[in-house]
Formats: C-alpha cells, sequence, structure tokens
C-alpha cells in the first residue's frame, strides 16, 4: 500500500507537520470564519466583529463559497484541514432564513455539533463609541438564564460557545487582566450575546469598584436548526489521554474542605523504654523502689 502521506522534504515542512501531531497538552483551539455565497451586508459586519473579538487565535475568508453546511460538510472539512481550525462560523442570507449564522466545532476533522442562529437585531464595534480591549484580550464568560442547564441542545449550544470564545489556557490570572466580559442570555426563545468592558474604579479600599461599561458587538439572536454528535461521539471526543490524568497517590485524602490528610505506618513503639524529661519531682523515693524490687529490705544496725 502506498502511504498518503509524504515525507517532508525540508526542515520547514517537518515543523509544520510536528505542530499538528497530536499533543498531550493541545494547542489553543483556532476558528475559521466563512461568508456564504449570499451574504448580506448584515452578515458580513458580524463575520468581521466577532473575528476582531477572537483575534489573533481566528482566520476570516474573505470569499464568499457557495455551500450548505446542513446539506454538504465536505467543504467545511476542507477548510478546517486546510487552515488547522477546529471551530468555524458560517455566515448566509436568503428569503427562508435571512442573517443566518451556523456556529459549530470539528472533531478529527469531521463536524461534530452544528448550531444555526438566525440574527434578529445586530449593534456593530463602530456603532458603540467607547475605548475598546486590546487584541488578544481573554474574555471572562457568564451565562444567564435556566434554559441552558435544562434543555440538551441549549447546552450544547452553551458548551459551543465556551469553546468559541474562551481563548488560551492561562495558569495564572492579574486582576488588572479581568477587562472584558461576554455575557449571554437565554429567555423567551431569543439568545442575547452582550459584551463589556470592565472599569476599575476607586472604592476606598484594596477591592476596586466595578462598573460594566458596553463595547460591542451586540447581538440578540433565535435558535433555528441544530446538528448534534450523537452520545458515543459527543463522549469518544471528551476522552482525554492517560498522561493528564493525574496519578493516584496511596494514603493521601482530602476532606470537604480541601485540607489534606496523610496517613503514615510504623512500627509499633515500646512505650515503657520512652525516655521522658528527667524532673526532681517525679524521682522515685526508695520505698518505692523497694516495693517494686518485691519488699522492703532491712535496715543495716550502725557498728558499735
Amino acid at each position: 500500500l502506498i502511504s498518503c502521506y509524504r515525507k517532508p522534504k525540508t526542515k520547514r515542512a517537518k515543523r509544520f507537520l510536528e505542530k499538528r501531531e497530536p499533543k498531550l497538552n493541545e494547542n489553543t483551539k483556532n476558528a475559521m470564519l466563512i461568508k456564504g455565497g449570499n451574504a448580506n451586508l448584515t452578515v458580513t459586519e458580524v463575520l468581521k466583529d466577532i473575528y476582531a473579538v477572537k483575534k489573533p487565535f481566528a482566520v476570516l475568508y474573505k470569499r464568499k463559497n457557495v455551500t450548505r453546511p446542513f446539506e454538504d460538510q465536505t467543504s467545511l472539512e476542507f477548510f478546517s484541514k486546510k487552515s488547522d481550525c477546529s471551530l468555524f462560523l458560517f455566515g448566509s442570507h436568503n428569503k427562508k432564513r435571512p442573517n443566518n449564522l451556523i456556529i459549530g466545532r470539528m472533531f478529527d476533522y469531521h463536524v461534530l455539533d452544528m448550531i444555526e442562529l438566525g440574527i434578529e437585531k445586530f449593534v456593530s464595534l463602530k456603532d458603540v463609541k467607547n475605548s475598546k480591549c486590546p487584541e488578544g484580550t481573554k474574555p471572562m464568560l457568564i451565562f444567564a438564564g435556566d434554559v441552558f442547564d435544562v434543555n440538551e441542545e441549549y447546552r450544547r449550544l452553551k458548551s459551543l460557545l465556551i469553546d468559541f470564545f474562551r481563548g488560551p489556557t492561562v495558569p495564572n490570572i492579574r486582576l488588572a487582566g479581568l477587562e472584558y466580559v461576554l455575557h449571554f442570555t437565554a429567555v423567551d426563545g431569543k439568545i442575547y450575546m452582550r459584551s463589556y468592558k470592565v472599569l476599575l474604579k476607586k472604592s476606598g479600599c484594596k477591592i476596586p469598584r466595578i462598573e460594566l461599561e458596553e463595547m460591542g458587538p451586540s447581538l440578540d439572536m433565535v435558535m433555528r436548526r441544530t446538528h448534534l454528535a450523537s452520545d458515543d461521539l459527543y463522549k469518544l471526543s471528551l476522552k482525554q489521554p492517560k498522561g493528564l490524568k493525574p496519578k493516584k497517590k496511596k494514603n493521601i485524602s482530602h476532606d470537604v474542605f480541601g485540607t489534606t490528610y496523610g496517613r503514615i505506618h510504623m512500627q509499633k513503639q515500646d512505650l515503657s523504654k520512652l525516655q521522658t524529661r528527667k524532673m526532681k519531682g517525679l524521682k522515685k523515693r526508695p520505698a518505692e523502689k523497694s516495693a517494686e524490687d518485691g519488699g522492703a529490705t532491712p535496715k543495716k544496725s550502725k557498728s558499735a
């Protein structure tokens, strides 16, 4: 059999293939933003604003691509392999489904989940005349609405939005770095997306007073069609390698408060030979010593 993968001929090609190899700690997920063949101005502006929020972990395709993700997914899988992106946002517009967005994610370069959203109201970044956050700022994600935890479709949508906007994994967080909030509200069959800039004001104490200033973009959406993965495939996509699972340590336990307890195994001690502190008050008298020996010894008579 002839292998479908050719060996790299240059060092640059070798480094390129090594970056795409499976890793224990995967790279930050990239997203591709694709414009459909009949996208209007509203959809184009939404894709541009989402790209500005998602940068530098996003790729924006400026040319129109005539494809229908719910009917044929081959073109999305081709672009996913080409750009090494596991997330996508597809925008289109027609009479039946005006101002349409399809958000989804890939697993092994095949479509895992897709959810179609319709835009009912849109306010762009340009329309809000406020200061913006710098590029690459990691947002704080807030979800409001019981339906995100009750309905299976909304639960998958919440997981999709977290995957799409979470950004890179960071080991430490500083207070000044918490400057961007993405708020999603689900109520009465609609999904409201709002973005705010966090302002830290003086409060007279160590903890600053926090104010939220609307920054844009702002979207009012409604859920349309869904394409969700089966439970087995979804479970397989969440599987972690053995190298990431923490090794179980013996004789160590934790309580509900997070306190660590350790059990130490020692040989049985002979407490009769235990050396204690010598004190004058604890010194034994001659009568006590004779009682321990089995009786009082007769007193010696004095010599004449």
